[in-house]
């Protein structure tokens, strides 16, 4: 089993900078990829970002080059640095592991961005 816990997330202004945070416990072992999901509400949940054991690195079409993960094996702790943050990027943000095929879940932070 993987443990993931969330932390950071909170209410931001539009245009205003947010970062969350994931800290990876347990069998953390051959963890393949870590990232972030997120769900609005109505909406399905949708992949923001992940970054493989090898540093390679995935964004959705809607946040590059506002949105940057990155993550500290040392911590088992994957970042994500939200810039520029839209009214649309409010969600519930899901920390995510991928382990021999099966995918664990954090609890999720709550962002929101007012406009």
């Amino acid at each position: 089993q993987v443990q993931l816990v969330e932390s950071g997330g909170g209410l931001v202004q539009a245009g205003g900078s947010l970062s969350v945070s994931c800290v990876a416990s347990g069998s953390i072992g051959s963890i393949s990829v870590m990232g972030w999901y997120r769900q609005a509400p109505g909406k399905q949940r949708e992949l923001v970002a992940d970054i493989t054991r090898g540093g390679s690195t995935n964004y959705a079409d809607a946040v590059k080059a506002r949105f940057a993960i990155s993550r500290d094996a040392a911590k088992n702790t994957v970042y994500l640095q939200m810039n520029s943050l839209k009214a649309e990027d409010t969600a519930v943000y899901y920390c995510y592991a991928r382990r021999y095929g099966l995918i664990y879940w954090g609890q999720g932070t709550q962002v929101t961005v007012s406009s």
